[in-house]
Formats: structure tokens, sequence, C-alpha cells
């Protein structure tokens, strides 16, 4: 066999090759653009979440910049989506006074959420002499006197969406719910923690994702 032959049988290989990757990439293009299309006529909105109440158990400060807490809350979580489910791969709770965090975090378990569906958890949040800084230690005291604190709860982790069989990647997903919480009524003489009461709050959260 020549050697002209060779590159003749070489050059057709390589144009065969050619048009095969030309064509999955055309196919991977097409694929690409009918799933942007679908997404952005799906018109896909964040899960919404409300922060129903809390039943605090222990609240104290001592030291005084050591905080113990522990108190139960419960958020429900609705997914708008008619056509777009949600996956919560990770999804942390704690709560933080004046940005700083004064509890550990808790976790949610991994779970699915389908179309227009609601979720409610009741997750417990505490945190065991924990440190906070002077400042905030002294504020929380006097809020305690004054009968009432403004708590942060918040939650944090990541999502992924769901069209049809198609799975996205994970995004992270931040939840901020304000909770102001009447631990008592100075007026009264009761000021502080009056515990295993729930407090209805239907407060509605900020969601980043």
């Amino acid at each position: 066999m020549s050697i002209k032959h060779c590159s003749h049988h070489e050059d057709k290989k390589k144009k065969i090759l050619k048009r095969i990757l030309a064509g999955f990439a055309i196919l991977a293009v097409i694929v690409l653009i009918i799933f942007f299309i679908t997404w952005a006529v799906l018109q896909p909105k964040k899960p919404r979440f409300v922060l129903q109440d809390a039943t605090i158990y222990t609240f104290n400060v001592s030291a005084p910049i050591l905080l113990s807490s522990n108190f139960q809350i419960t958020i429900a979580a609705r997914n708008p989506n008619a056509k777009i489910g949600i996956y919560y791969d990770k999804l942390d709770t704690y709560a933080t006074y004046h940005s700083q965090q004064i509890t550990y975090f808790t976790a949610i378990q991994p779970v699915y959420q389908g179309h227009k569906d609601t979720n409610i958890w009741s997750p417990f949040v505490y945190g065991t002499n924990v440190p906070v800084a002077p400042y905030n230690g002294a504020a929380l005291s006097q809020d305690q006197a004054n009968g009432a604190i403004g708590l942060v709860i918040k939650m944090s982790g990541r999502v992924r969406w769901r069209v049809g069989s198609f799975i996205s990647g994970r995004y992270h997903i931040h939840v901020t719910c304000p909770a102001y919480i009447p631990f008592g009524n100075k007026n009264s003489g009761i000021a502080g923690v009056v515990t295993g009461v729930k407090y209805q709050l239907a407060q509605k959260c900020s969601v980043n994702v």
C-alpha cells in the first residue's frame, strides 16, 4: 500500500471523527437551549419560609458573657413552583443576636419538596455557655429585664432544583427570620424567661438563593 493511499485513509477517518464530534456538540447545544428556554418559561421561584412559633425552655446570661439557651422553633417552607421540585440537601438552623451567633448549628434532615408542597420543621436550637461579646451580654441582660428580646433565626445550606428528570447543580440558600420574643412583662413584675411557653410569631423570612 502506498504512502499516498494510507494518507487518504487517515484523512477520511479524521473527517468522520470531526463530523461525529460536531454532531455531539450541536446536540449538546440544542439540549442546553431547550433547557434554558424551559427554565425561562417555568420561571423558578424561591421557596417561602415562615417562622411560625418559638417555645423557650432555657435562656440565661451569666458571667455576664456566657449564654445558655434552649428553645424549639417551628418553621414552614413552601415551594411556590407548579412544575419545579426542590431538594434540600443541607440545611442548618441557628440563632443570632446583634449579628453574633449564640447557638450551635442544628441540622435539618435532607428532603425533597414536591410542586406546591409545604414542609414544616420543628428543630431544637440550643447552646450551653456560649461566649458572647461583653456588650452583647449586657444588652441581653437588659432585654431580659425589659421582658422582650429580638433574635434572628437563620438557616443556611444547599438546594437543587428538579425540572422533570433534570436536576440542577447545588445552590447556596440563606434564610433570615426576625423573632421578637416577649419573655415577660416587667410592669407586672414578671421579667425574664417563662419556660415552656409557646410564642406565636408568624414571621415571614427573607430568602436568598
